[in-house]
């Protein structure tokens, strides 16, 4: 069964936690994440993206370089490029950061509120939310040799028609190789399998 219901449920209860918005990177490694979602303003997020912020964001430098939870108001590190007052001005007023994992495989959550300061308890109710969409997106050791050569097919520009035959079985046989392939990487298309898989290095 895929797993990717679940982890819409999570997102879910992460919005209903973070009312201003949020920013949920799952096992990042090598600088991309695995998955990203984001629900921030998209004029505030036009503007980070422009200036370059998350080379400079302190709020993500904390969570790169700690676990656990922090407010924003309480990382202590410098903010010379005045982001989280930039931030404010788009309605993130308050924030927290979630960080958990290896540094290997970092999952990093920012989560905001424009009317006050995140309590203790509901920042540990966020914590557990990430902690269990990091569990339950943990990348797979590894791929089977026949979803391997399945994608391998498809990222090598083969239609399913001309790869089953190639692979010598039928269309909905390479289909259904497809679909496990799929729920395995924790990918919503076949596009979106490849790749991860090749960043993977399973193909």
């Amino acid at each position: 069964m895929s797993k990717a219901p679940v982890l819409d449920l999570l997102l879910h209860e992460l919005a209903l936690a973070a009312p201003a918005g949020y920013a949920v990177g799952l096992h990042i490694r090598y600088v991309s994440p695995l998955i990203m979602v984001n629900t921030y303003p998209d004029a505030w997020m036009e503007v980070y993206t422009a200036k370059l912020y998350g080379l400079r964001d302190p709020s993500l430098a904390w969570g790169l370089s700690h676990t656990g939870t922090r407010r924003w108001s309480e990382i202590g590190l410098p903010d010379p490029f005045g982001i989280l007052p930039e931030a404010a001005s788009y309605g993130l007023v308050y924030g927290m950061i979630a960080s958990i994992g290896p540094m290997s495989s970092r999952t990093i959550t920012g989560a905001s509120r424009s009317d006050r300061e995140f309590t203790d308890d509901e920042m540990e109710h966020i914590h557990r939310i990430v902690q269990r969409m990091h569990d339950l997106s943990e990348p797979p050791e590894r791929l089977s040799k026949a979803q391997a050569e399945a994608l391998r097919c498809i990222a090598e520009g083969d239609r399913h028609a001309a790869a089953a035959a190639k692979l010598g079985i039928s269309e909905s046989a390479f289909k259904a190789r497809l679909m496990t392939a799929r729920q395995k990487l924790m990918a919503r298309t076949t596009a979106e399998a490849v790749q991860r898989a090749k960043e993977f290095g399973f193909i």
